[in-house]
């Protein structure tokens, strides 16, 4: 493997640490599970997604406080694709939640795991197969445009099931105080065109019940998302002049989640990555990758491509800031006031923000090696699509599990390394950038990934190479003891390592 391009490590440097924020659960268990995780990689291989079911309680518990602080009713419905795990979406149907369901597999699986059709609402693109189940189950279709409603009027009348409620999902939202830049959507029908879609709503009122509006905006700017909020407000009232009773309005996802548990670190890193692609510091990535970063002429060009791991709202507390923002249009009230004032329902859709905290990647280190310039290699026994990290813009460091479970050695020193994957392949990279780690890795250690539950965990893992795919546990604390089961094996009801009640 060449090492032409890529960086030095300099030994004066303080270390760019991006130390992760880690919760009680999670800390808990890399900070006195340590002999279990290494003996859970022995038997069930690497790399090991591990899942805590119990944390996914707290999230929703959190998301509904918000509810209560604006006095709002409303469902907080769970993002289903943001993880394949069994056990978070079991026991999540022990709490008050909903859960998304965005393709015929994720509805399935959730009406096998517990879930009635009245708790679920499908969303994303449907096939024939996933609406006719959708509506056969009694589940909410947040449709996407006329050709939708049509569809599902279709097969309703065609298998004469039952009246279908319906989200009719906006996009392309107007302002009526200072202009905000919308971006655009492949998602929902264009707002400036709501007649058209409330038309066909009205010429199949026999099939079709709209019970609200919505929008899934791809982006954390909460101007977006407060002039969409408002807009579905104006829609909601034509939808009532129309003769519905339209009662919720969704606002969808992107509360986000920070990942990092020090703002300076931050923006030390970004920072001092800023300077190593205008050359003012030696490189700080693989061949000098610069995170959507370039020098063109002696001009910085583009723009940093990166998820902001450390944000100042996240998760609960970004919905409590959109409810709390003022609606210009609408007397300059806040949002959350005139969802009260119009009876109105909230659905929120949380994917990341709602698995926060509630999951780990493990990855055993196989090998490492010195290149002749100075630099560390580690090999580890997993590859980039087993993390996913790189490929959602997430810089975090792994935490550092030693095999033998004791302290450093004396003398050692922190140690700045690449982590390779295990594909025979130059572009896997675990992290593009340089890791800072308390010492050097030796074989057999472990390195554990935190927060991978959202998106990061198994949304691209493949098998590649016929490399094998990472299991998943699941584990909670009881007694002062971690036990364990396989994520398959979970259900409310189970005590790993117990007799079942």
């Amino acid at each position: 493997m060449s090492t032409a391009g890529t960086s030095t490590a300099s030994t004066a440097e303080e270390p760019l640490y991006l130390e992760p924020r880690l919760e009680q659960g999670p800390a808990d268990l890399l900070g006195e599970g340590g002999p279990l995780l290494h003996e859970l990689v022995d038997a069930l291989g690497s790399p090991l997604n591990i899942v805590l079911p119990g944390q996914i309680e707290e999230n929703v518990e959190r998301f509904r406080s918000v509810f209560r602080r604006h006095r709002l009713t409303g469902r907080i419905f769970y993002a289903h694709k943001a993880n394949r795990s069994s056990a978070l979406v079991r026991r999540l149907v022990t709490t008050d939640a909903g859960l998304d369901a965005a393709s015929l597999g994720e509805l399935q699986h959730a009406l096998a795991s517990g879930w009635t059709g009245d708790r679920i609402m499908t969303t994303g693109p449907k096939d024939p197969e996933f609406l006719w189940l959708a509506a056969r189950a009694g589940a909410i279709v947040n449709a996407d445009g006329p050709g939708e409603v049509e569809q599902a009027a279709r097969l309703v009348r065609a298998y004469e099931l039952p009246r279908l409620r319906v989200v009719l999902r906006l996009s392309g939202f107007g302002t009526s105080g200072t202009t905000v830049l919308s971006r655009r959507s492949r998602f929902g029908a264009p707002a400036g065109s709501v007649k058209d879609l409330l038309d066909t709503v009205d010429r199949h009122r026999d099939a079709v019940e709209p019970i609200g509006v919505g929008y899934h905006l791809d982006t954390t700017s909460l101007d977006e998302k407060a002039a969409a909020l408002e807009g579905c407000l104006w829609v909601m009232e034509e939808t009532r002049a129309r003769g519905f009773s339209p009662r919720a309005v969704d606002v969808g996802g992107g509360f986000g989640v920070t990942y990092l548990a020090h703002a300076e670190q931050w923006d030390r890193y970004t920072t001092a990555l800023t300077q190593a692609v205008m050359g003012r510091r030696p490189p700080m990535t693989w061949d000098g990758h610069g995170y959507g970063l370039r020098m063109e002429n002696g001009t910085l060009k583009g723009a940093l491509g990166l998820y902001p791991a450390h944000r100042p709202l996240a998760g609960a507390d970004y919905l409590d800031e959109l409810l709390s923002r003022p609606a210009p249009g609408l007397g300059g009230r806040p949002l959350g006031t005139l969802l009260l004032e119009g009876l109105h329902e909230l659905y929120v859709e949380p994917g990341r923000a709602l698995v926060d905290q509630c999951g780990l990647t493990l990855g055993r280190v196989l090998d490492v090696r010195a290149t002749e310039t100075g630099e560390h290699l580690v090999r580890l026994a997993m590859n980039a699509g087993d993390t996913g990290l790189e490929d959602h813009g997430v810089l975090m460091d792994p935490v550092l599990l030693p095999r033998d479970g004791g302290p450093a050695a004396g003398g050692e020193r922190p140690a700045a390394v690449h982590l390779m994957g295990n594909l025979c392949l130059e572009s896997d990279l675990i992290t593009r950038r340089v890791v800072h780690l308390p010492r050097l890795p030796r074989p057999g250690d472990l390195l554990a990934f935190p927060n991978t539950a959202g998106y990061c965990m198994d949304f691209g893992a493949t098998h590649a190479q016929r490399q094998p795919v990472a299991r998943k546990v699941a584990v909670h604390r009881e007694g002062g003891a971690w036990h364990w089961c396989l994520d398959e094996q979970y259900w409310p009801i189970t005590r790993p390592g117990r007799q079942r009640t």
